[in-house]
């Protein structure tokens, strides 16, 4: 299982859908997200993009040398910028990093998001539009000279002069729920990424995209897009879920739900169809709760248990096809902990070795009054 973590640019705090109990968000405490993620074992971060977010790239490139061995998976909206520069761009920033890079293609989303920022495509065309990017973005990468003129793009003598560490190019990710998302997830990416429904669901999708990727004589990897309460019961996992939502009214969920209502996105279609903006139907699948959905875009779907039993969900989707999960959690800083203390054993992830330059002081807790003190450990006195 490849376990990644999230860095929440967009903002943070002990609950949903309100400016109680928010938390500043700034480079210090990104940076202890991220070196918190790669010193208890997630192999990366998950860093999104929109309006309402810090620019994901600055954030990646500002964690480079604070971190060791941790992946940056940027998103990256085709529509926003041009292949060639894009290229450069992750080229630049793989070899940087060490070959760090991975990339999230962000293709859909809100429309009015979209707008903001100069894109009046259509649903379809900007799949189109991104299926173009794509193609001449990875042959760049590939280190060919790409002459081309499709529907949207054209370039003329395009060339990628420094290349990226990671070959053929970094991985592409991507997620989607539309017949155009699949069509493109089956032709261009590593890794299809899809927010969390149910496992029957997820698992029509997954195999959905295998008969189109086998048409193209390709085959892809697959992972889910979740939130996670975790917590040492059921029982206080459940009551922490209903306490993240405790502020939430009436009235704010339904100024959300009408908001994601005007989106094209199918999978926020399909999200909103999970909970139907009824906080009484929220348990949609064992330990899968669709309160998140209720006031935030995007993923809407959170694992709630302990940690053997969150680990047991996990693996339902493990044994449909997924072998990567990027997860989050309220506040993120200390639920990073948490989810890595009460789940990481049971899905065999494990912390690194100590990484260059640190030295492991003691893998116990504080230890009281010499009860079952390891041999050659002192008790410090204070």
């Amino acid at each position: 299982m490849n376990v990644f973590w999230f860095l929440p640019i967009h903002g943070d705090g002990h609950y949903l859908g309100t400016a109680h109990g928010a938390r500043a968000v700034d480079q210090g405490y990104l940076q202890q997200i991220a070196q918190a993620a790669e010193r208890l074992g997630y192999g990366g971060v998950l860093i999104p993009t929109g309006r309402s977010c810090e620019d994901p790239w600055t954030v990646a490139s500002s964690l480079i040398p604070v971190t060791q061995r941790l992946k940056f998976l940027v998103a990256l909206r085709p529509s926003t910028i041009s292949p060639t520069v894009a290229a450069r761009q992750a080229a630049t920033f793989d070899r940087l990093s060490g070959g760090r890079l991975l990339v999230n293609v962000v293709a859909g989303g809100d429309a009015g998001d979209l707008e903001a920022d100069g894109t009046f495509l259509s649903h379809d065309e900007r799949y189109e539009h991104a299926a173009e990017f794509l193609h001449i973005w990875r042959r760049l990468l590939a280190g060919e000279k790409v002459d081309f003129e499709g529907k949207h793009l054209k370039v003329k003598g395009a060339r990628q002069l420094f290349p990226a560490i990671q070959k053929p190019h970094p991985p592409l990710y991507f997620g989607g729920s539309s017949d155009a998302a699949h069509d493109l997830a089956a032709e261009q990416v590593e890794l299809y990424l899809t927010w969390g429904e149910p496992p029957a669901e997820v698992a029509k999708k997954f195999d959905d995209i295998r008969k189109r990727a086998a048409k193209q004589g390709r085959k892809v990897k697959f992972g889910v897009r979740l939130h996670v309460i975790p917590r040492e019961t059921n029982d206080q996992a459940w009551a922490a879920a209903d306490e993240l939502i405790k502020y939430l009214d009436d009235e704010t969920i339904a100024k959300a739900q009408n908001t994601f209502a005007g989106m094209d996105s199918e999978g926020q279609r399909r999200m909103r169809a999970l909970h139907g903006g009824n906080r009484a139907k929220l348990e949609i699948s064992p330990n899968l709760w669709a309160g998140v959905g209720l006031v935030r875009g995007g993923a809407g779907t959170a694992l709630v248990g302990d940690g053997e039993t969150i680990a047991r969900r996990l693996k339902e989707y493990q044994e449909i096809g997924a072998d990567t999960f990027v997860l989050s959690g309220y506040p993120h800083l200390e639920e990073a902990y948490r989810f890595a203390e009460l789940v990481f054993p049971h899905i065999g992830v494990q912390a690194p070795a100590t990484l260059q330059g640190g030295n492991q002081i003691s893998p116990f807790g504080e230890i009281v009054a010499n009860a079952h003190k390891p041999e050659g450990l002192r008790v410090a006195q204070s």
